[in-house]
């Protein structure tokens, strides 16, 4: 996939948010702990605000390596320490105390005890360090295969990643299931993709926007999800009304009474390039029962876009303004990476996004075989 840094694999880094709501604890929370075999140097602590850690202090161990440490803590609040540089704890705190247990002579023997929603946080940076290490073995194998000039790898590394970004997304939404209505969820939610996980984030903000109303982070999920949501499976594709290389317009109401996949794509893009041959087989295959596709192209010249279009053999409608990211399409449809498809029904309604190679065949075989 590329997008406008041009990456293959999605990178998703793990979000922390601090919350403000009007419901108080009006307390202190003690945050303790015993570090055995420390090193030299500073214990920092920080709270993050928007996503950021500022420091509040460095905490000092006394002979024995124990520390304790109190917080003013008047709501859902995400902390980290950092132990001189080499060992990070993050800390989700409300109402309940913290103690830690660390021996750095041991790297697995953290022991958190107390603050209920710091014990769920840890789920998700086991899952986190599990799914970045699977990350980087793809992204290591992207571009050995990119120097080789190996196109068979490339194209298998890019199902690969797909697969793993849907896996992700499944141990994810288990994880947060069992989190209830802990404020920690809100760290795992910037691990899935609204685009493919609307309902079940739309769902989970509403829960926790219930129990913490006026909550900063929660109110701004709330306005992007509300941005999305003419986006969301089931709802009647938004309007595209662009030039074809022809310069005639083409609606994508046009096309309704068929099955259309809109097709984001660019004669630029590698990705999608390589793509258009599975594509053209399918539509070879499907035409005659249904099935249309829309090319929107992410172009800047149409020279290079109708260039593409002969030597992919792309006989199905194309438009473009030749707009690159700034498409008008691109911009309705919340495009920041590309190829990207939304497969619509007759009724014109969305019933898929982003299928592709595998997934794309399954999809119409299921629709009409």
């Amino acid at each position: 996939m590329l997008n406008r840094m041009n990456g293959i694999v999605l990178l998703v880094l793990l979000s922390f948010f601090s919350c403000e709501e009007k419901q108080t604890n009006d307390g202190k929370v003690k945050i303790s702990g015993t570090i055995e075999n420390a090193r030299e140097g500073a214990v920092i602590l920080s709270q993050f605000t928007e996503s950021r850690p500022k420091v509040l202090d460095t905490l000092q161990l006394d002979n024995k390596g124990k520390f304790s440490y109190e917080v003013d803590v008047n709501s859902p609040t995400f902390y980290e320490l950092n132990f001189y540089g080499e060992k990070l704890v993050r800390l989700a705190l409300f109402k309940d105390d913290v103690k830690l247990d660390y021996d750095f002579a041991n790297p697995e023997s953290l022991v958190i005890e107390g603050s209920k929603d710091t014990q769920e946080m840890l789920k998700i940076e086991e899952l986190m360090e599990a799914y970045q290490t699977k990350v980087n073995q793809l992204n290591e194998a992207y571009y050995k295969a990119m120097g080789d000039n190996d196109t068979e790898t490339i194209k298998q590394i890019q199902i690969d990643a797909m697969a793993l970004e849907s896996n992700q997304s499944t141990e994810v939404k288990n994880v947060i299931n069992s989190m209830g209505d802990s404020f920690a969820s809100l760290a795992a939610i910037g691990l899935l993709n609204p685009k493919n996980e609307f309902q079940f984030m739309d769902s989970l903000v509403a829960k926790l926007d219930e129990k913490y109303p006026d909550t900063k982070t929660i109110i701004q999920l709330k306005q992007q999800l509300d941005d999305m949501r003419a986006l969301s499976m089931g709802q009647i594709a938004p309007e595209i009304e662009l030039p074809n290389p022809a310069g005639e317009t083409v609606k994508l109401s046009d096309l309704r009474g068929k099955y259309v996949m809109i097709d984001f794509w660019a004669a630029w893009c590698k990705p999608c390039r390589e793509e258009n041959p599975n594509v053209v087989k399918l539509y070879s295959e499907y035409k005659d029962k249904g099935f249309e596709i829309y090319g929107v192209s992410l172009d800047r010249t149409k020279e290079a876009w109708v260039d593409a279009i002969a030597e992919d053999g792309l006989t199905w409608p194309q438009v473009s303004d030749l707009q690159y990211f700034n498409s008008a399409a691109a911009e309705l449809y919340q495009i920041s990476a590309i190829p990207a498809t939304y497969l619509i029904d007759p009724d014109g309604k969305i019933i898929g996004k982003d299928l592709r190679g595998p997934s794309l065949r399954a999809k119409l075989q299921e629709i009409f075989d």
